[in-house]
This record gives C-alpha cells, structure tokens and sequence, in this order.
C-alpha cells in the first residue's frame, strides 16, 4: 500500500536528508515539499498526504500550529522532526505517532517508517488526529482552546480567526462556520468542535448550532420555554430550552446584554 508523504521543514538540507531517506522505501511516493507552515497548509489541503514529516520550530507558524490549524479528521499521520529537550519529548512520546531527534539516526528513522506504514495500514488517521490534540494540549505555552481554523478552499486554505466567527452551524460530519458575513466550510463535527472552544466565549444554543456569547444583541423568551436569539448582524436563532442553563451561565458573564425576557 503506498504512502503520499510530504516533507515540511525550513532547512532545505534537512528537507532533502529526508528525501534521501524515504527514496530507499518502494512503498513511498513523496508529493512535495515545503519550507514554512503557509505553504504546508497549501499543500496538505491540495494533496492531502498519507503522511508528513513535520519540523516543529519554524520561523513564523510552527509545525504545531499548522497541526493545530486542522480539524482531527484532516490531520495526516505526523512524524516529528524536532532539537527539543528529553523533558519536554515525553509528550511526544505519548501522543505522538512518532518522532526524530535532529540530526537524524538512520535506524530511528527507518523505525519511524515502519511505524507509520503499520499506522497507515490500520486506516485509523482520525484517532491519531484526536490522539495529537493531547500533544498539542501538553506542550507548554499553549492556549487549550482554538484560536484559529484553516479551512479549505478549492486547493487553497483560509485562516479563520476564531475571533470572527459570530456563530457554527452543524452539517452532518462538518460544521459551517459563518465568520463576518461570509461562510465557510469545514469538515469537522459540531460536538468535537466544540470541546476545542472557549466555552466562554461559545456557547451552544441548539443541536445543531453554537453561538459566540458577545454576538448576542437580544434575546426574546418564547411560550415553550425555548428563546428567540437576535445577533448584533440581525441573524435570528433559537435556542432551545435544553441549552438554557449553559446559555444563562454566559449571560451571567456578559453582563452588557440583554437578558432572556429582556
């Protein structure tokens, strides 16, 4: 079974000392290459690669960052390529596929491989993607929540500030994200995305949507016990009553606006 893999890394020597490695290995076809996280997340969302080898200190957005970008079900299997400490590679150790300490060991790296083609052939990227949320989590200086989305395009990628998003529809398995009167696309379930915001700042309404709290304008009680939602745009939502309790809790913080009844 053949794997796409895609090098990223900023030094092209290193780029190149992994293309080396990976022509020895029949079963690999190598898509391409990029030197900064921008140009990985083109790519990725162009090719959309079995595997990536990832440089995790780049200059700009760290390989970290890109991973953290992506939604679990758009994350490829990632084999790390990192100086970092023996401390700090503990997180690695758990919730990494895999990793290889710069310079890189010939032995290490061709177990490295092996383990990626065991893990490619299992066909189980999605539990590897929510695996990484922990790595990601773990690492100090790291923000929990979600500050940004890329989301595809075509063959190109959009960064969504989270701060832009005034509310997320769900799709089935992808959510659309309706960010300063446009929408956006992104394949990831609504209840998975949640858990990766601020609750906050988000706050779910309905099965099926989540609102961002300084969005609200104005919220009308209806009979049933369920609200009509105005936000600031004018978009209208309801929020059922099964969410009240989660929806009063950030009313409660957000003192400026208008409370249910009001």
């Amino acid at each position: 079974m053949t794997m796409r893999v895609l090098i990223v890394d900023d030094e092209p020597l290193a780029r190149r000392g992994v293309a080396l490695r990976l022509s020895k290995h029949q079963d690999i076809e190598l898509i391409g290459e990029a030197e900064d996280g921008e140009a990985a997340l083109t790519t990725l969302a162009a090719n959309m690669p079995d595997l990536v080898f990832m440089d995790v200190q780049m200059p700009g957005m760290s390989g970290l960052e890109v991973l953290r970008l992506l939604s679990p079900l758009e994350r490829p299997f990632t084999i790390f390529l990192t100086a970092y400490d023996r401390f700090a590679l503990q997180a690695f150790e758990v919730h990494a596929l895999d990793y290889l300490l710069k310079p890189i060991d010939d032995d290490r790296f061709s177990e490295a491989v092996e383990r990626a083609r065991q893990a490619h052939a299992s066909r189980q990227p999605r539990s590897h993607g929510e695996r990484m949320d922990g790595l990601l989590d773990a690492l100090p200086g790291r923000s929990r929540y979600a500050t940004r989305f890329a989301v595809r395009i075509g063959h190109r990628v959009a960064i969504v500030p989270a701060d832009q998003v005034d509310w997320i529809e769900a799709a089935g398995d992808y959510v659309t994200l309706h960010a300063d009167e446009r929408e956006y696309l992104m394949r990831e379930p609504l209840h998975r995305l949640a858990a990766r915001l601020d609750p906050s700042r988000f706050v779910r309404v309905h099965r099926s949507a989540l609102v961002c709290v300084d969005r609200i304008a104005e919220i009308r009680a209806l009979p049933n016990k369920d609200c009509m939602l105005r936000l600031r745009d004018g978009t209208p939502l309801r929020a059922s009553r099964t969410y009240g309790a989660a929806l009063r809790l950030a009313l409660e913080g957000h003192g400026s606006m208008k409370k249910p009844g009001g």
